[in-house]
């Protein structure tokens, strides 16, 4: 593995890739944003290009997502893509939840570990999620957030290591789960290839991560035991207690 030093230049991409796939999932596609991402020629604007076959076909997958509608889509294609939206990121209707504790908790219940363990990282940068009630800290669109603040602050190996940690144990568990279930369920190519690319992005900046620590990734298998709960003996040793003891 050859060693990449993140400078300036790559902090800055990182956290305009990360605040720029936020901001896709964080609301619904209008003309407006669309018409936007056709002028920057998303993806091709995003600073981390992909580096494996499979990175590279999300990628693309998403070129061609938009290179398929007109200059100015019609209506209809809009209000698709409204129902979409609300299926995935409001009503849960596909089964494909933007929490993290839906992913991890066995009961698949929501304001679980992962949203206490996050709120806790998220405070340790001085950062809070506006309404954790309407969109606790677990959600995707707020660990997005956190790497673009995290990523266009880090300047030591240790603060690259805090942020490679805080993907292997929250969205690298579940995000590529999140992308298969979309592209499973949804009707629309965007929103399916906005998952996919998302999953892929995040893997690559991962992959980048390593490289600039010059550490291996850890495989899934290393970080769930990392992440499983340590069993405690709760055991109390027998004692001699006077007045208690057999009688003769």
């Amino acid at each position: 593995m050859n060693p990449v030093s993140l400078g300036a230049e790559y902090r800055t991409a990182i956290a305009d890739d990360a605040q720029s796939l936020a901001a896709l999932h964080d609301r619904e596609l209008t003309p407006q944003l669309f018409s936007a991402l056709r002028e920057a020629c998303f993806p091709e604007c995003l600073g981390l290009m992909p580096v494996t076959v499979s990175t590279t076909a999300a990628w693309r997958a998403m070129r061609y997502t938009l290179s398929l509608q007109p200059v100015k889509p019609h209506e209809r294609w809009f209000d698709n893509l409204a129902a979409d939206y609300a299926a995935i990121y409001l009503t849960n209707a596909y089964g494909a939840s933007p929490l993290e504790s839906v992913w991890l908790h066995e009961e698949h219940l929501t304001c679980q570990e992962a949203m206490f363990e996050l709120r806790a990282i998220y405070a340790a940068a001085g950062l809070a999620a506006p309404n954790w009630r309407k969109r606790s800290e677990d959600h995707l669109v707020l660990q997005l957030l956190y790497i673009a603040h995290a990523s266009r602050h880090a300047e030591t190996s240790a603060d690259w290591r805090a942020l490679a940690n805080m993907l292997d144990e929250h969205l690298l568990r579940w995000i590529d789960g999140f992308a298969a279930r979309i592209v499973g369920r949804s009707g629309s190519d965007f929103y399916s290839s906005l998952a996919v690319l998302t999953a892929a992005w995040l893997d690559t900046l991962r992959t980048l991560i390593a490289s600039h620590l010059g550490e291996a990734r850890p495989s899934s298998d290393e970080i769930e035991l990392r992440m499983k709960p340590r069993v405690q003996d709760n055991v109390v040793p027998l004692s001699f207690m006077p007045g208690l003891g057999p009688t003769l």
